[in-house]
């Protein structure tokens, strides 16, 4: 979808009971698909207030939700082409990660493009999990058009890290837990980069019931999710930003996540915290509820904090999307403090 997609005639209305109806059942047909393969991550209280309900995703396999949906896709990508020769990704390191798992348990290759200056944990997780890694040269502005190089070259197909309804689907598994767990959940948060967790957390939500808030958070400096919501029309960063969540960096949400948020009006508001308040939620992690999170999983809790996200009497449901941290940078944010 170009930039400056304008919303479409249907706008912020209502979604459609079939158009629900529809995600929802593939949404579950995604939980019986990858239930074998993933874990399913607890729900969990916490002192810092009792309306908050943790979903921590850094207990998952890999260490992050990515797995949810890049199981769902190569599972159907086998299913449809059991021929398959392999797979090819682009990521900054979790959808990496899940991919390379999901290839390798389904015995087919994986090519993944990972920009030079990702997180090196990440990478070698990546690598630990029999993927080719392709580094040199590659930025978060060409890794693309490097991928399509590769797919051309080599006859792969794309697992793409959130513009994909399989990739949707399985990431919306979390968010169908969270509410299995706590049916009277009021609000859930969730991050958004590209938007996949977050349009799977809106689909599952509102097909279970239209009255739960579905909440985005994205860094001060990433704002193009909060201005594509604001505007109705997708709004692009001129780079990949620089921020501590290094798993939000890229520049515009996709084609799904904007017929989800604007189009159907199935996202309720998007937050933006500072680089700061996203810290704060760092250190509350690790040292308020004992939880191994990556900046980026913790920018739920950091809204919280900051008080973007306010409880309406209901418990708030925090996603917290995974724990691949650079443990160098959390020392230096837990030393801040």
């Amino acid at each position: 979808m170009p930039e400056g997609h304008v919303i479409g005639r249907r706008g912020r209305a209502e979604a459609g009971e079939d158009y629900l109806r529809r995600h929802a059942a593939e949404i579950e047909a995604a939980s019986a698909r990858i239930r074998p393969y993933v874990r399913r991550t607890p729900l969990l209280t916490t002192d810092l207030d009792g309306a908050l309900r943790l979903k921590p995703e850094c207990f998952q396999r890999t260490g992050s939700f990515k797995v949810r949906g890049a199981f769902n896709a190569v599972l159907q990508l086998r299913h449809r082409r059991p021929e398959v020769p392999g797979v090819v990704a682009v990521s900054s390191g979790n959808h990496a990660q899940a991919v390379a798992l999901a290839a390798r348990t389904t015995g087919i290759p994986a090519v993944i493009l990972i920009p030079f200056d990702a997180n090196p944990a990440k990478v070698a997780a990546t690598r630990a999990l029999g993927a080719e890694v392709i580094q040199e040269g590659v930025t978060f502005e060409n890794r693309e058009e490097r991928c399509r190089r590769v797919m051309a070259e080599r006859g792969l197909e794309l697992v793409h890290p959130f513009d994909d309804w399989d990739i949707v689907h399985g990431q919306a598994t979390a968010a169908a837990e969270m509410l299995e767990d706590d049916p009277t959940l009021g609000t859930i948060v969730v991050p958004v980069g590209g938007g996949g967790l977050l349009s799977g957390t809106a689909l599952a939500a509102k097909a279970r019931n239209p009255a739960i808030r579905v909440i985005g958070v994205e860094p001060e400096v990433a704002d193009d999710a909060r201005r594509t919501l604001e505007t109705g029309r997708i709004q692009r960063l001129e780079r990949a930003p620089s921020t501590l969540a290094d798993g939000v960096r890229p520049v515009a949400v996709g084609e799904r996540t904007f017929e989800v948020a604007v189009e159907q009006g199935l996202v309720d508001a998007i937050v933006t915290v500072s680089e700061e308040e996203i810290a704060d939620g760092v250190r509350a992690a690790w040292l308020r509820c004992k939880l191994a999170l990556e900046p980026t999983g913790a920018l739920p809790l950091a809204a919280f904090l900051a008080g973007r996200v306010t409880a309406d009497g209901r418990p708030v449901g925090l996603l917290l999307s995974g724990g691949n941290a650079d443990l160098g940078l959390v020392a230096r944010l837990l030393q801040d403090r």
